[in-house]
């Protein structure tokens, strides 16, 4: 199967906030999403808790920075008669090239009064490494989501666990118990969605729990995604609500389990 609207398959029709957590093209899987979102005229902010590279002219023409939530609101309100689509970030960090985001609360905030039907949030940073285990502060997901997806790099898997390929690779260890420099295998990919410590540690618990499995761009990664697929489906039972396999970068679903 081939499916090309990612919303309709990630979370239902209606309104929310949407944290996106792990590694392997969040961001990109963040302004996909938002731009369908925005061609169905939904309204939709695109920010984060943590920071992310200042989106492209593509990813998003119109970008708020402001430390006040309520001056963001008043900006955005006027945005929306022109766009459906706004990014807002806290600070703009130029020598890094990135924005810096917000508190949870005022994510919420956001969501309550800012006339947007959905809130997309990074809520998590990888240093644009396929994988990672995430820190004691991380991630950073909001209170009020309603859906968490775990993404992960495809591209990761087979490679040795060192830093070229995995963020935080001793933690990922720790986790998983694959020892530094042996390969990624897809059972440690399993784990590091389901563990304790793993990516959708601080989920809320009512939110529901999605994984993307990014850049399965050819037969040899979309199969190791059925793999991990099919370690979660035996070992995660109540934990993930549904997986799916793809790619953000193509704009195309491959495979989905409910």
């Amino acid at each position: 199967m081939t499916v090309t609207s990612f919303h309709e398959e990630l979370f239902p029709k209606g309104s929310g906030v949407i944290s996106l957590v792990g590694g392997g093209g969040k961001t990109t899987l963040m302004f996909r999403l938002a731009a369908e979102l925005a061609r169905n005229k939904e309204t939709v902010l695109t920010t984060t808790t943590t920071k992310i590279f200042e989106p492209t002219e593509e990813q998003s023409t119109r970008v708020i920075v402001s430390e006040d939530p309520d001056e963001v609101l008043r900006n955005s309100a006027e945005l929306l008669h022109h766009t459906a689509h706004i990014t807002a970030a806290r600070e703009r960090l130029v020598s890094m090239g990135k924005l810096s985001g917000f508190e949870s609360v005022t994510i919420e905030f956001f969501m309550k009064k800012g006339g947007f039907q959905w809130v997309l949030v990074e809520a998590d940073g990888a240093a644009r490494k396929p994988i990672k285990a995430p820190a004691e502060h991380e991630p950073v997901i909001p209170e009020c989501s309603s859906c968490v997806i775990a993404v992960i790099g495809l591209d990761a898997i087979g490679k040795p666990l060192d830093d070229r390929w995995v963020f935080r690779p001793r933690l990922y260890s720790q986790v998983t118990g694959i020892s530094i420099g042996s390969p990624v295998t897809e059972r440690s990919v399993a784990s590091v969605i389901m563990a304790d410590r793993g990516l959708m540690k601080g989920c809320p618990p009512d939110a529901r729990r999605l994984v993307f499995l990014n850049k399965a761009e050819g037969e040899e990664r979309l199969a190791a995604g059925q793999k991990v697929a099919s370690f979660l489906k035996k070992e995660g039972k109540g934990k993930i609500d549904r997986i799916l396999i793809g790619s953000a970068e193509e704009g195309r679903l491959r495979t989905i389990y409910e």
